[in-house]
């Protein structure tokens, strides 16, 4: 592996940005230095200029649905770990509601192996829960897997787990992280039954938030956090959507000694009702983009870290089935390419607080080893961002096997140009390099 000299760059890291170069070595960041003499690198070591340029560790996404194995009609790891690398994303974190589910620990390493095939990325996969399979569960090693995930609300996938028995038992669970999915089943039912009375089967997209209200998910939320209290869990709520589940959470207490963390997607920080009316449900997601006053608190929520990290809930379908009738379309939609972009557009948020939490608070919360931070002997996951490109998001730059976005015709003003995964330039320009492939996360734990 060639050594890499990263010089002239404007490094975001730790709540800091300076000015700086980075030598490379062996996968590794060797050195991080003011002004590195190049006589001093090693023999045959690339420099690559990034003069203007802002230097980044790469994005650590906790929540994606990359599809494999069952779906992979609509996604599969290899095109979605490209789309991941060239939006600057160099680590993933995949759910289990794939066909058939992730509920056994044969069939979660087999996604583990298709993964180091073909992910571009590096990997880990969460384990599944279902009302039976407790046994399966607790042989989940925490130090190779991210941790177990656990449905409270339907969606796709169907492995939502109802069973309180079963529940109380997941979160009894000491040393997992349990990532929740947190929406009111009952109450779900109970409002989709009145919008079929109704409008019928095909009802406006807009009824999406009416369906999964905010009462639906503050009430499994609270549920969750409360359970959490009552047995020391390690709790993560993941894709939080309204403005009221914020207040469930604690801003007092540093990341570190955080045992209940959540997370905010960036469709929930960028669309609002309002969207409903052009988008459709091409902005279906479960849970709903609700309110304007909702994706206000939720920004707020995340500045004031109340909020803690931010991940996309990349959830591909093709532009067919989201085609269909409201109750027939399924929900989610692809985002893990365009991620860094539309949080680089909120500009109530500062860059180095973006760095924070789509880098620094998913290391430490998910306790990642030598990955999130430039630090000397961490992984070399890095990405190139200039600032000052704007670009418009067009079905030929899109690189999703679904092949649409929401985000279609939107013009950003920032570009990753460069990413890096484990000290490899993976990505330049548009050009990738795929010989190399990602690695299986490991876990200080």
């Amino acid at each position: 592996m060639p050594s890499i000299l990263i010089w002239n760059a404007y490094i975001v890291n730790e709540g800091k940005t300076f000015h700086g170069d980075i030598l490379i070595v062996n996968g590794r960041i060797e050195k991080i230095s003011p002004s590195m003499d190049k006589q001093t690198c090693p023999e045959n070591t690339e420099f690559i200029d990034a003069e203007g340029k802002y230097l980044l560790p790469g994005i650590i996404d906790t929540h994606v649905h990359f599809r494999e194995p069952g779906l992979v009609y609509k996604a599969d790891i290899y095109t979605e770990s490209k789309a991941a690398i060239a939006g600057g994303v160099t680590s993933f974190m995949d759910m289990p509601n794939t066909y058939p589910p992730v509920l056994t620990q044969e069939l979660l390493e087999e996604k583990y192996t298709i993964a180091a095939q073909k992910s571009l990325a590096n990997y880990s996969f969460y384990m599944g829960t279902s009302n039976t399979n407790f046994d399966e569960v607790v042989k989940t090693n925490p130090k190779n897997v991210c941790g177990v995930k656990i449905y409270l609300g339907s969606t796709t996938g169907n492995m939502l787990v109802n069973n309180p028995t079963s529940i109380e038992n997941f979160f009894k669970i000491s040393n997992l992280l349990i990532a929740v999915h947190c929406e009111e089943e009952s109450i779900i039912k109970e409002n989709a039954k009145r919008i079929r009375e109704k409008y019928g089967d095909n009802p406006p997209p807009s009824c999406h938030p009416v369906i999964r209200s905010e009462e639906c998910c503050y009430h499994s939320s609270h549920h969750a956090v409360e359970l959490a209290k009552k047995y020391g869990t390690r709790l993560h709520v993941v894709h939080v959507s309204t403005a009221k589940e914020t207040g469930l959470f604690d801003n007092t207490l540093p990341l570190e000694e955080k045992k209940i963390t959540s997370e905010v997607c960036p469709h929930h920080l960028w669309f609002s009702d309002k969207d409903y009316a052009g988008k459709g449900n091409m902005i279906k997601w479960n849970p709903a983009i609700k309110t304007e006053y909702d994706k206000e608190g939720l920004l707020e929520a995340l500045l004031e870290n109340k909020i803690d990290t931010v991940a996309t809930d990349h959830a591909p379908h093709t532009h067919d089935e989201k085609e269909q009738a409201y109750f027939s379309c399924p929900s989610g939609g692809p985002m893990v390419q365009h991620s860094l972009n539309v949080m680089l557009e909120l500009h109530q948020i500062s860059i180095d607080n973006i760095v924070q939490k789509m880098c620094h608070a998913p290391a430490t919360c998910f306790h990642i080893q030598k990955r999130g931070f430039i630090r000397e002997g961490y992984w070399a996951d890095l990405i190139l961002v200039d600032l000052n490109h704007p670009w418009k998001v067009e079905k030929s730059n899109i690189l999703y096997k679904c092949q649409w976005s929401p985000l279609e015709g939107e013009t950003f003003h920032s570009k990753v140009t460069h990413t890096f995964v484990n000290g490899n330039l993976v990505y330049s320009n548009g050009n990738f390099t795929e010989a190399v492939k990602g690695q299986r996360i490991v876990f200080d734990r």
